[in-house]
């Protein structure tokens, strides 16, 4: 059902069993899959949404990206199905370095949450109450954004990652990783999310072996990746490329000195 109130422009592609609330307006270059629910008040424009997605009141999608160089070129916002939106989310579309903001199938992104233009958010992502992601950041698959979470414009998370809540994540977080603070470092490994993720034992404890020689062995980096990446696990193996495609830099777990022992001890 479209609200009689509704204003949908003549260029948008309504799918079928469609709902559109009340004073919502649907803009130019606008697709919308079967059986999305749209609620009042919300704007959308330059956006293809898949199908079954829940779009709550007040939220707007593929408006012009906050990027002081773009010159209405044009781009679109990607909304994958099953997605969950609620209330006054934002997701800015691309520009013309892209051309598009993508955003994966069944994420939920809770109220005030943002994505600003060129990001890609992979599958099943969650982004809680008020996070942030700026320009040009990949969020991967199955990956949770705690609130207030703010992360830097380029900054790569990898898949099945935590953020801690309030954190500001500058550098690039491993896939399976935890991480909080300002800036946000390493406090161990997702083990709940793995294990929520019916990955198997086997492959966690590689994950684990993996981490241990990576940042609490007294191998340099570039040696460490050298001594894991003959691993034969799919994980260890994503985590390996993860490392040597990061342009930013990895972020690595706090060290805490105590000084009266002047023993290293590490933040797991």
């Amino acid at each position: 059902m479209i609200h009689q109130t509704a204003a949908i422009d003549k260029t948008a592609v309504i799918g079928d069993n469609v709902q559109i609330g009340a004073y919502t307006v649907i803009g130019k270059d606008v697709v919308i899959g079967d059986g999305t629910v749209i609620g009042s008040n919300a704007y959308v424009e330059y956006a293809e949404i898949g199908k079954n997605c829940k779009i709550y009141n007040s939220v707007s999608i593929g408006t012009p990206p906050q990027d002081l160089g773009y010159n209405n070129e044009p781009s679109k916002v990607y909304v994958g199905g099953g997605t969950t939106v609620r209330e006054f989310v934002t997701f800015n579309r691309g520009t013309k370095k892209t051309g598009k903001t993508i955003i994966g199938k069944n994420c939920y992104f809770m109220i005030s949450s943002h994505v600003a233009h060129d990001c890609c958010i992979g599958n099943n992502v969650i982004m809680a109450n008020c996070s942030a992601a700026a320009g040009h950041v990949e969020i991967g698959e199955g990956s949770f954004i705690s609130g207030l979470v703010g992360i830097h414009q380029f900054t790569k998370v990898g898949k099945g990652t935590m953020a801690g809540v309030g954190s500001v994540v500058t550098m690039d977080i491993i896939p399976y990783a935890l991480c909080t603070g300002d800036r946000a470092r390493l406090v161990g490994l997702n083990l709940v999310g793995m294990k929520r993720k019916k990955i198997s034992l086997e492959e966690i404890n590689a994950i684990k072996d993996a981490y241990h020689v990576l940042f609490m062995s007294k191998l340099l980096l570039k040696d460490a990746l050298i001594e894991i990446e003959s691993s034969k696990s799919i994980c260890v193996q994503e985590i390996v490329n993860f490392i040597k495609n990061s342009k930013r830099g990895i972020a690595r777990p706090e060290r805490i000195i105590k000084s009266k022992e002047k023993n290293i001890k590490w933040k797991i």
